[in-house]
Order: structure tokens, then C-alpha cells, then sequence
């Protein structure tokens, strides 16, 4: 019974279809209450510009159904889906008038999609307008036709002209190309304010300027389908990319043209750059905070997330206002009419929430119009066309921390010591120039003039725009960067090899590229009086050497060209006495001389007698019996002075065991620096405030009396900058400790391994650490009297002094080989598997490769980051060397 029911459903089915296509024939616009439209049967409108049936993406790979209306030209061009969100899985759909509402089913009876019902209505025809609207009439018995439903107040993605837009029409895109289901991007009318909106979801993605503009002036156009004015040939589309774009077709074109979209580009979005950020196009960075702003989240910001915009330097609003040219951002809410600029200026000081303001000429009676933000500064656009003069407000200290910087540029600030002028800047840096009526900062070379799009302070760096075809490629900006600007040695500036080409599709800028250009940190400032010096404390004005008059710093301080400023330390002092001596006395002049010689000839006389004494002493020593016996090594190891191999005595100061402890506290745990792989390393304090590093050799630590001995002997006899010096040892009983410089960044393996500390290494930092290391086996390999090879250089038997200099320590494993002698061998391999060369770890031969082997994991894991026995980055790789090679 089910079989049969099933095939009589199908042959109604096949006889509505005969008998729609039959009462279809006299209408080819409209469906009748007898007639229905099939899949593979079209309506056409009147003059054959539209037409309504069933389609589906050609891309899909499975059946979908929809219907829709489209143009009739080639491609075929959807602006209106009736069951976008609920598509047929076949062919069998009918779209048909029933029960008072026009509705699509299958051929099972299941409705997809339908107008609102309409009761006691029967005649209701449904026609397609060759406007595009599908209208629902009830026809009257004098043929008159009442409208129930027209496509026009249910629009999906398209505008069409002949819509009345009322402020409530919504526009949503298609989900992707081949997707009519509603997608994320909404076209609808601000109900706020009279303007345009685009939104993603519920977050504004554009909106339109003003109430102005052509597209503005389409959409609420009030024309009707009658009206000869209507725009048969436009179209207006929420795009599924979030783009609202103006389409038109041209008479004599069979192709639509897109004449008009937005947002245009990136710096067209919403707010893109955040509150008080602005955008430029043309820079490969667009964002940048305005002068006198920071980034609120800098993280986000480095990492070009631009959405939370910047917040003021200082909380305090000032009394100045930064004037910014052609710029563009949303019009405030209120305006008011002035007399003169001077007015709009005084209202925004009296209201202390005032942000910023522009005064606006009217065109028509050239009035003055007050535009003034209260709230915080959106969607700001630099250098626009249509832009206008911004007044936002700022202090004076926040633009120009001294008196000597120049004032901000536009949109960029010029620190100091960058020069637009002679009366501001270091004269030394007098390279740049402001365009006053356009913001627009230059940088100016012997090679020619080239925009600054943007400046960071912090980083002592600029970009400049350039032709491509100037600078060839980046890298021969990177190789003759320099050259090609023509900028001298002796210019401060240089070129870096951050080239960039890349700019996204949306900047015109399609043939240029963006130069990164350093400067270098200035000398003291120039003055003529020492009141000119006091923004710098601790300065005065003095003359050079080169006859200039500068800034110098006061005895004890020195200059510090990044910070700009004079900070404590040594070698300002020098200098200072240096510079002084330029207007001592004559008198001072001709004694300096004979004082120095006869100082020299005092020291001349110490030190030979000195010498003579310690000479007198080694002879005393080397006939001194030494016994093999445990008695003979127990009466070594209390005695006060070590000996080489030749029998000559070490001269490194002994210290007594009590000292020591009283330095240390009795060895305490808060003075504890760290443990090495022979004993612990603790930080002591001797009287006069000298901090020394203690290393206090363990008993079970494996470096015996032999290796303490071989230690102090080397580093007695080795002076390098690059290895750490022997300040002192200790012998007492058991007790065997060796005292070095205190070198307060402690070990390299502290620094790098560690995922705060190591932010702190910088590329230049590494290298110079790398560098310093290198020279540091250079000499001993190569440039001491005596060649060592070191046998255990790793990470942690680096250790970095203030500065960040790198020293060679731990040379307990070390050996002394003779004359041309390249390499050695031994039966005791030791030191640290990870570092050693295969052919020591295997065989026991040690060489000045050994040491360079070691070196190169040194270097892997300086530059990785990453420990070489301990890297898993890559599957099946057991350490950082594999994965290397």
C-alpha cells in the first residue's frame, strides 16, 4: 500500500508540472494560482532584464537548489535568493501560490520557503518588475492590484534602485562565493547617526563619513518603480569579503564595472588604527600613535595588532595643541558658528574635556562652523585629499622634552638630536626637513630628498620611502645602502638591512620600497653658555677639543648619548679634567710636564726595586725540597705560595683561610652564586667594600690537588680581557679556594637558557659575546707565550662582566702544550659531553680543534638559544648539532 501511494505522489507530481507549464504559456512574468515555476523554468520580466527560477553554485560538489532572481545578461548576476538559508538537496522544487502566500516545496510537500499568509484573498497573481522586484497582488474584479509582499522590503545582499530605504532596509552577504547563506557582513543605515554602516557580526567594520556622498545620496534616493529616474543599470552589493561595492553597466559593455567601493583599504576600516592611532596608507607600518601618545598594549602593537589604539604620555591635557595637516576623521556630533579661528581654539581650552578641534569654511555663506571632540579621537587618516587642519590637544613636554628638540612634524615627532633647523637639534643632525603646509617630514642626502613616513625614538630609527627602481632591490640596500644615499663616514647616519618591498595590495605605493636608516648616539649638546646646559644636570658649558663649545659632564659623570643625559662614572671625569686643561693657566702648562716625568721616574725606581725583590725570592724557592711522600703534598697544601713546574713561584696573592670566611659568612647560602662542576661559587665582601668570587673546591669534586695547582699556574701567567683573572688562592687541610674578579651578570648559561633574561640579548649583544670568546682562544691558542687548550669551554664557563663583555673561566681541565705542538692526547678524558669533539670524546686526543669544536656549540646555542644536549624542536633529533647538520 506504501509502494502504491508513493508512485501516485510522483505521477501528481509529473501532471502539476505539465499542467503549470500549460496555464504558464500566456505570462512568461507571472504566476498564477493555476500555473507554479518548476526547476528549468524561468520567469522573465517585461523587457527581459530579469529573471526568476532555480540555480545552484557551479563549484559545489553537492546539489543545492535555490531560487533566486538575476539578470538576464551573461554571467549571471544573483541580487535577490528567497531560500538562501534553506536549499533543496534536489531538482524537484516548485515554487507555486497556495492558500493565500507564495511558497517553494518538494515534491513531498516539505516547504522551504514562503511569503507571509494572506487570508481571504482569491486572486493572487505574483509578477516580476523589470526593476527586479517580485511583487504579491490581490487583482480586484476591475483588474486593480493590491500589493501583499514585494521582494523589495526583503532584500539579501543587493540594493536595487527603486528599494525605499526607510532606515530599517538590511543588506547581508552571501557566506562566500558559491554560499547565499547569510554571511558576516551587514549593510544597513546608522540609527544613531544619519550615515552608512557596515558591521562584521556586531563590531562596526565601516562607516561612511558624513551624510554625504553619492552612495549615501542612492540609498535614500525616494523613487519609485514608475519613475523614469530609476537607475536600471547600478547596483549596490554587500560583498561576502565585507566590502560594500557600487556596480554599473555601461551602455554598449556587457561587463559590470566596480566604480566605487569601500572600504578601500585597510586605513578606510573603522577605527582600524584604534583610539587615537592614525593611518597611512603609503607606510608599509600604517599605524603609528600621534605625537604625545603611546600604545595602550605595546605587545599587541609590536606585533601589529592595532585595535586598542594609544592613550596620552601624560594625564594632564596641557595648554598646547599639535597642529596636524590633511587629516580625516569622523565629524563630531555638534557644531557651532564662530566669528574667527582664535574662538574655536579658546572654546576647547575653557572645556577641559575638549580633545581636539577643526574649523570648517562653509562654501555656500562662508561661515566659520567650531567642530570640537569631547570624546576620544577615531578613525584618523593621514594625509587625505580632502583632509582638513586637526588641533589636538597635547602638553608641551609630551611634543618636546627639551628645548632644544624641534617641534613634531605633522604626524611624526622629531626627537632630539634630529634637525629640521639651525635653532633646534644638533647641528651635527641638521638633515631633515618639514613641509608646513602639508605635515610632511623629509629626509635630505646628497643623493636627493626622500619622505620619512615614520620615526621611533626609542629605537634611534626612521623608514624612508624610495623608488624601487633607486635602490635596485633590498639587498643592495643592505650591501651599499649608504652609498646610494651618498651619506659619508662621517654621517651620522646608516642604513640598515631592514628593506622592505612588501607593502600590501591595498597601498599605491606598488613601486617603491621602505629603507630603515639608524642614527647614532649624539656627542653633548652644543651651548654657548652654561645656562644652555641646564636641561642636562651635571653638565657645564666648555670648550672641545675641536674648539666647540658643548655640554661636557662634570667630574664623575660621563655622557650617555641614548639616554641623553650625564650619568655617573669614570671616564667623564678624564675627560673632563682633558677638556679643562684647554684654559689652565700657563704656569699649570709648563710644570704638568716636569711633574709627569718625575712621577714616571719615581715609579721607574719602585718597580725595579720591586722586581729585584721577587727575583731574590724565586731563587729562595726553587731550592726548597719537595717530597712526593703524603707528607710532602699535606705540607704543600698548607703552605702560603704555589710553584710552577720550573720551580718558580706563582705570583698570585695568597689569602688566609679566616678572611676568607669572614667574607663570606662563613659560607652562607645568601652569598651562594651558583654551583660549578667542581664545588660551589660564592660572592664575598672584603673590607674597603671589594667584592671578590670565591670558588671553593668540594673534596669529592675530582680536581685534585694537580688540577687546583695547574689552574692558578695557568691563569697566573695568562692576561687576557677576555679571561677571567686570578685574583688570590687559599690553602688550608682540605680546603682549596680560588679567588676571581666578581663579574656581576654571572655565567652566559644563565642568560640565554632563561626565557626573561635572554630578551635582554640583542643581536648585537650576542655577536659581541660570540666575538669576545673568539679573541679569548685566539690568544691562547695562538698569542700567549705559553698555548693552552682550555678542554671544557661550554656556556656556563663564561662568565659576562657589567657590560655584558664575555671572560673564559674554569681552567682546571686546561692544558699547556710546548712550542709548535698542535695537540696531546690522555687516557683521562674529561669535561662536558655536548661540547667535546668526537675524536676527544672517543680517542682522548685533544687539540686546539677540540677547543674550536666546542666553540661552534658555544656559538649554536648563543645564536639558537637553545641547549645542544636538551633540543627536541625536530622529531628524532637528539641534539642541536643533528639538527643543524
Amino acid at each position: 500500500m506504501m509502494i502504491r501511494t508513493s508512485r501516485w505522489s510522483v505521477v501528481l507530481h509529473i501532471l502539476s508540472v505539465i499542467l503549470s507549464s500549460l496555464h504558464g504559456c500566456s505570462a512568461r512574468d507571472t504566476i498564477t494560482m493555476k500555473s507554479s515555476v518548476v526547476d528549468g523554468q524561468t520567469l522573465v520580466s517585461a523587457e527581459n532584464r530579469f529573471e526568476l527560477g532555480f540555480f545552484g553554485p557551479s563549484r559545489s560538489s553537492n546539489v543545492k537548489r535555490y531560487v533566486g532572481i538575476w539578470y538576464t545578461s551573461n554571467p549571471q548576476t544573483v541580487v535577490w535568493v528567497a531560500n538562501r538559508a534553506t536549499p533543496l538537496s534536489d531538482k524537484s522544487g516548485v515554487l507555486h501560490i497556495a492558500n493565500g502566500y507564495l511558497k517553494l516545496s518538494d515534491k513531498k510537500g516539505k516547504v522551504y520557503w514562503c511569503t507571509e499568509q494572506q487570508n481571504k484573498r482569491s486572486n493572487i497573481t505574483v509578477k516580476l518588475n523589470d526593476t527586479g522586484n517580485l511583487i504579491l497582488y490581490d487583482v480586484d474584479v476591475d483588474g486593480l492590484g493590491i500589493k501583499l509582499w514585494q521582494s523589495f522590503e526583503h532584500p539579501t545582499d543587493t540594493f536595487l534602485f527603486g528599494m525605499k530605504n526607510d532606515g530599517n532596509l538590511v543588506f547581508t552577504s552571501w557566506t562566500s562565493e558559491d554560499d547565499p547563506a547569510p554571511g558576516n557582513f551587514i549593510f544597513k543605515q546608522d540609527p544613531q547617526a544619519n550615515r552608512l554602516l557596515v558591521t562584521n557580526k556586531s563590531i562596526i567594520y565601516w562607516r561612511s563619513w558624513r551624510e554625504s556622498g553619492k552612495i549615501f545620496e542612492l540609498v535614500n534616493l525616494n523613487i519609485t518603480e514608475d519613475d523614469t529616474r530609476v537607475h536600471k543599470n547600478e547596483r549596490i552589493v554587500m560583498n561576502f569579503t565585507g566590502d560594500l561595492q557600487y556596480w554599473q553597466l555601461f551602455r554598449g559593455m556587457k561587463d559590470w564595472s566596480l566604480t566605487w567601493w569601500e572600504p578601500k583599504d585597510r586605513c578606510s576600516k573603522y577605527n582600524y588604527c584604534g583610539t587615537f592611532g592614525s593611518c597611512n596608507i603609503n607606510s608599509k607600518l600604517p599605524c603609528k600613535c600621534l605625537p604625545g601618545f603611546k600604545p595602550k598594549v605595546s605587545e599587541q602593537w609590536n606585533a601589529g595588532e592595532f585595535v586598542d589604539g594609544c592613550s596620552r604620555n601624560s594625564t594632564s591635557y596641557g595648554t598646547d595643541f599639535l597642529s596636524l595637516k590633511r587629516m580625516k576623521l569622523e565629524y563630531p556630533e555638534s557644531s557651532f558658528i564662530i566669528n574667527n579661528v582664535k574662538d574655536c581654539r579658546q572654546e576647547c581650552l575653557r572645556n577641559n574635556q575638549c580633545q581636539a578641534y577643526t574649523v570648517n569654511a562653509s562654501k555656500t555663506d562662508r561661515q566659520l562652523s567650531c567642530l570640537t571632540w569631547i570624546e576620544e579621537l577615531k578613525s584618523i587618516q593621514e594625509d587625505q585629499d580632502d583632509g582638513y587642519d586637526l588641533y589636538v590637544r597635547v602638553p608641551v613636554s609630551d611634543i618636546a622634552p627639551t628645548s632644544r628638540s624641534c617641534l613634531t612634524c605633522g604626524t611624526n615627532l622629531v626627537p632630539y638630536p634630529l634637525s629640521t633647523g639651525p635653532n633646534c637639534g644638533d647641528p651635527v643632525y641638521y638633515s631633515f626637513d618639514c613641509d608646513m603646509d602639508t605635515g610632511q617630514l623629509s629626509f635630505m642626502t646628497p643623493g636627493g630628498n626622500y619622505t620619512v613616513t615614520h620615526v621611533n625614538p626609542k629605537e634611534s630609527i626612521f623608514d624612508i620611502e624610495m623608488e624601487a627602481k633607486e635602490a635596485v632591490n633590498c639587498h643592495a640596500m643592505h650591501s651599499s645602502g649608504s652609498k646610494i644615499l651618498q651619506l659619508n663616514r662621517s654621517s651620522p647616519f646608516n642604513v640598515t638591512s631592514s628593506c622592505s618591498s612588501d607593502f600590501t595590495n591595498d597601498s599605491p605605493l606598488k613601486s617603491t620600497i621602505e629603507v630603515k636608516i639608524t642614527w647614532k648616539p649624539p656627542l653633548e649638546p652644543t651651548c654657548n653658555s652654561s645656562a644652555d646646559c641646564k636641561e642636562w644636570p651635571h653638565s657645564t658649558c666648555n670648550i672641545t677639543g675641536t674648539g666647540q663649545k658643548r655640554c661636557l659632564c662634570n667630574s664623575a659623570f660621563r655622557w650617555d648619548g641614548l639616554g641623553l643625559t650625564c650619568t655617573p662614572g669614570a671616564t667623564g671625569q678624564l675627560r673632563d679634567s682633558f677638556n679643562k686643561s684647554k684654559t689652565l693657566p700657563l704656569y699649570l702648562i709648563v710644570s704638568l710636564p716636569i711633574a709627569m716625568a718625575l712621577l714616571c721616574a719615581i715609579l721607574s725606581i719602585y718597580l725595579w726595586r720591586t722586581k729585584m725583590v721577587k727575583k731574590r725570592a724565586k731563587q729562595r724557592k726553587a731550592h726548597l725540597h719537595r717530597y712526593d711522600t703524603e707528607r710532602g703534598v699535606k705540607e704543600l697544601m698548607e703552605s702560603s705560595h704555589l710553584e710552577g713546574k720550573d720551580g718558580t713561584g706563582i705570583d698570585v696573592p695568597f689569602f688566609d683561610f679566616e678572611s676568607i670566611l669572614a667574607a663570606t659568612d662563613n659560607f652562607s647560602d645568601e652569598n651562594k652564586l651558583g654551583r660549578g662542576g667542581f664545588g660551589p661559587v660564592y660572592k664575598g665582601k672584603f673590607p674597603g667594600g671589594q667584592e671578590i668570587a670565591i670558588k671553593r673546591l668540594a673534596s669529592v669534586s675530582g680536581q685534585g690537588l694537580e688540577e687546583f695547582k695547574n689552574e692558578v699556574v695557568l691563569i697566573a701567567k695568562l692576561q687576557h680581557r677576555n679571561l677571567v683573572r686570578l685574583l688570590g688562592y687559599c690553602i688550608k687541610g682540605e680546603e682549596k679556594i680560588l679567588l676571581y674578579e666578581y663579574l656581576p651578570n654571572k655565567s652566559l648559561d644563565s642568560f640565554i637558557f632563561d626565557e626573561s633574561l635572554s630578551q635582554q640579548l640583542e643581536w648585537g649583544t650576542r655577536f659581541n659575546i660570540i666575538l669576545g670568546v673568539a679573541r679569548g682562544l685566539l690568544y691562547l691558542h695562538q698569542d700567549s707565550r705559553l698555548r693552552i687548550i682550555h678542554r671544557d669551554l661550554k656556556t656556563s664557563n663564561i662568565l659576562l662582566d657589567e657590560e655584558m663583555n664575555p671572560k673564559i673561566s674554569d681552567f682546571g681541565l686546561a692544558r699547556m702544550i710546548q712550542g709548535k705542538q698542535t695537540e696531546g692526547s690522555t687516557l683521562r678524558v674529561v669535561g662536558t659531553y655536548g661540547y667535546m669533539a668526537p675524536e676527544y670524546a672517543i680517542d682522548g686526543v685533544f687539540s686546539v680543534k677540540s677547543d674550536v669544536f666546542s666553540f661552534g656549540v658555544v656559538m649554536l646555542e648563543i645564536i639558537s638559544g637553545k641547549k645542544n644536549m636538551r633540543f627536541y624542536y625536530v622529531e628524532n633529533t637528539p641534539s642541536l648539532i643533528a639538527y643543524q647538520f
